[in-house]
């Protein structure tokens, strides 16, 4: 229980200071360093209890990496969905109580006249991809050895950094499907009918990295009877 916990407030972190710094400032710097700190911050402070993935798709693709069970998964999901509604809820109060008149955006993502850069579809659909796929193979591979887990958090959050670089102004850059579902439920109109995009585009380039990564760190299978025959030859000369 206390890894779903972890992943709770990992999230509820990561939403609420990612979003309010894009909701407040609009700038792409302030922005993407944020939720680098924030991710940073957060993985030095609940890593070692839940491995601080805070990010459904994240979670996913150690499910096919064979780090993380199916049970754990929707534990994982549920706590990471719960987080981000509560650092969403929370900016949502903040605002309503200061001068600013309405709410109208939560941080959340979107494409066509939702985006800055007015966005197509298409060219969404193909970003979110690209940028949760570069995202999750920094991840999944960066956390793969213990020896590298004092550096792991830094190198996370300079990718996530760099992804929001990117994809500030095309798409607000979600490469996390509960950060994008809480906002879009919150604000509900266009924001909730594209969320599907910032849902699925990020599981399926998390899965993507997954399989991309398994492919790569697979041995060639003449190294792993040359690795048998060495370890039987040795076994002979004792």
């Amino acid at each position: 229980m206390k890894k779903y916990f972890a992943e709770f407030i990992g999230t509820f972190v990561l939403v609420l200071f990612g979003t309010a710094a894009a909701v407040l400032t609009g700038d792409v710097i302030v922005t993407s360093l944020t939720f680098g700190l924030a991710i940073v911050a957060c993985a030095y402070g609940i890593g070692s209890i839940s491995g601080c993935h805070v990010n459904p798709a994240v979670s996913l693709a150690m499910l096919i990496q064979g780090r993380l069970s199916f049970k754990d998964l929707c534990g994982y999901i549920l706590a990471q969905v719960a987080g981000a509604f509560a650092g969403s809820g929370l900016l949502y109060f903040l605002i309503t109580n200061t001068v600013i008149e309405k709410v109208t955006s939560l941080g959340a993502n979107g494409f066509g006249e939702q985006s800055v850069a007015n966005l197509t579809l298409t060219g969404a659909i193909v970003l979110e991809l690209v940028l949760t796929f570069i995202f999750v193979l920094t991840v999944v591979n960066v956390t793969k050895e213990e020896s590298k887990a004092n550096v792991a958090p830094i190198a996370i959050g300079l990718s996530l950094t760099l992804v929001h670089f990117i994809g500030f102004y095309l798409t607000g850059t979600s490469v996390n499907p509960a950060r994008s579902l809480a906002p879009a439920v919150i604000l509900g109109g266009e924001a909730l009918k594209q969320v599907w995009v910032f849902i699925v585009c990020p599981f399926a380039g998390a899965a993507l990295a997954s399989v991309v990564t398994l492919l790569l760190n697979m041995k060639p299978k003449k190294a792993v009877e040359k690795k048998v025959d060495a370890k039987k030859v040795s076994k002979k000369s004792k």
